[in-house]
């Protein structure tokens, strides 16, 4: 799939049904007709490092303020909708449209692999079969291409406030706006809550108004808090592929931690723990960041560690109540006692007494099998 959507063929192909397409439902916007905004595109051009033409339109479709990239090899075709380029001012518009060349630059960058990406992502995502985790993978792409391109913006006009004046502008249809204003109230946004990303391909404006200001002011937290923002916390509820990676490998540590007691590691509970990793080995040294992990966990995913500790659990009946205590032991370190109480009187029909019990005999019946090992 790879090999095809990044072949020549389909590329050309694609490439000039488009284009007719475009000259029938846009204005062009010529250098004889618009000479101002022509030069002044050749300057964010130049700035951008883009030496590729660029063709200009107006769309003659009456939808609001917007400028999207039509991609072209080796062309950039740029199409405005509604009032924008009567609205902006000269810096804001210069922003504009560096964030469009700033999406034709991260298309022709690395041999053109991240738009062989997005297109491959979106047919996965539109394909009637896809999983949730397919249309995540793709939206996350989308917003963080959105991010990548606000940066553009921002060189492209070299002002912070006229780049966070355009997004607003654009989102709202006000003629005037102060993007220092914004940047305030983005700030105070975040001041109060820790907001993630609920856009479906490009991310609310106040986030990216925020990650363009720590972007410009080199924060070294830009990274994480990026990943926080746009992604939000590992949660089983909502895994992109990427995400699915990560759960596995925590999956992995995590059940290496578990069986690392010699008690544990009877031939039935390590044959199970083959069935999840074929070459599963237990943990030879404790895992300090593990804890911490696993407590930022939201709580369907917390509710997942629960019910694979119940599911070890009940693998050797020879065991007894040990690995229930162990459970218990867990549970504690990443606040989710509770979670697994519930568990145990679901899944295994335990009472009060007996939970009470197991909270109270637990820690001796560990400290007496760590003997006996």
């Amino acid at each position: 799939m790879w090999a095809w959507a990044s072949s020549a063929s389909v590329r050309g192909a694609a490439a000039e049904e488009l284009r007719a397409e475009m000259l029938k439902t846009n204005y062009r916007l010529d250098a004889q007709g618009h000479p101002e905004l022509v030069a002044q595109c050749a300057l964010v051009a130049e700035r951008m490092e883009v030496t590729a033409p660029v063709t200009m339109y107006q769309s003659t479709a009456g939808a609001g303020m917007n400028a999207c990239l039509c991609f072209f090899p080796g062309e950039v075709h740029i199409v405005f909708s509604g009032p924008i380029l009567a609205t902006l001012k000269e810096q804001e518009l210069s922003a504009v449209l560096a964030h469009e060349l700033a999406h034709y630059r991260l298309w022709e960058i690395e041999n053109g692999d991240f738009l062989v990406a997005d297109r491959l992502l979106s047919a996965a995502a539109n394909d009637s079969r896809a999983a949730w985790s397919h249309a995540q993978t793709a939206r996350r792409f989308q917003l963080y291409t959105e991010i990548y391109a606000d940066r553009g913006a921002c060189v492209g006009c070299g002002e912070l406030d006229a780049a966070v004046a355009a997004l607003v502008k654009t989102e709202t249809g006000l003629a005037q706006v102060s993007g220092a204003s914004y940047l305030r109230q983005a700030e105070e946004i975040f001041s109060r809550e820790a907001a993630t990303a609920k856009g479906i391909d490009h991310p609310e404006t106040f986030i990216r108004a925020r990650a363009l200001q720590l972007w410009r002011e080199g924060d070294e937290e830009l990274d994480s808090w990026l990943a926080a923002t746009i992604e939000g916390p590992l949660t089983i509820d909502s895994l992109d592929l990427i995400g699915q990676g990560k759960l596995t490998a925590l999956t992995r540590r995590f059940l290496g931690a578990l069986l690392r007691p010699k008690w544990f590691q009877t031939a039935a509970v390590l044959a199970h723990a083959k069935s999840f990793f074929t070459d599963f080995a237990p943990a030879r040294e404790a895992d300090d960041a593990l804890v911490s992990e696993l407590v930022g966990l939201d709580g369907p995913t917390r509710e997942y560690f629960c019910y694979l500790m119940l599911d070890f659990a009940v693998v050797d009946r020879e065991l007894n109540d040990v690995p229930l205590a162990l459970a218990f032991d867990w549970a504690g370190r990443f606040e989710a006692t509770a979670v697994l109480e519930k568990l145990l009187t679901k899944e295994l029909g335990l009472g009060k007494r007996p939970l009470a019990k197991l909270r109270k005999d637990g820690p001796a019946m560990l400290a007496k099998e760590e003997a006996v090992a």
